[in-house]
């Protein structure tokens, strides 16, 4: 059947385009950065291919990725226009494995970080004198 017939009918599911979804959603600035990271692959449809221009429908299970975080989660409402915080949030539901992966990996790269100390400020004289003996001593 193809989508006029369906249209017709009265069959067809009401559908928003996948990279104003994500800009409304709020989980990218603009349109054009959602449509960037739908095309190298950051985001992935459960139901098939993942294009700027795919609808999407209320179900739908979504995966992105957004620099080191990874977000599984289902459209609840569909929406266009990009409001506040509160109603971008209405729109997806986060599924309970997907934040536990998330938050499991927030906690190690937190654990990974610990280790390191930042110095408390800008070495002074004699600090700057071990440091470049310490640089001779990798020279050799």
């Amino acid at each position: 059947m193809t989508r006029q017939a369906a249209r017709a009918g009265g069959e067809s599911r009401a559908g928003v385009r996948l990279d104003v979804w994500l800009w409304a959603a709020r989980f990218f600035k603009t349109r054009s950065l959602a449509k960037q990271a739908i095309e190298g692959g950051k985001i992935e449809l459960a139901e098939g291919s993942a294009r700027p221009a795919r609808l999407v429908h209320v179900g739908d299970r979504l995966r992105i990725a957004r620099g080191e975080e990874r977000y599984e989660v289902d459209v609840l409402e569909l929406g266009e226009a990009r409001g506040p915080a509160s109603a971008a949030q209405r729109l997806y539901g986060e599924t309970e494995s997907g934040r536990a992966a998330r938050l499991a990996a927030a906690e190690q790269r937190r654990l990974t970080g610990a280790g390191y100390a930042k110095p408390p400020g800008k070495p002074d004289k004699r600090a700057r004198r071990l440091i470049r003996a310490l640089g001779d001593i990798d020279a050799l």
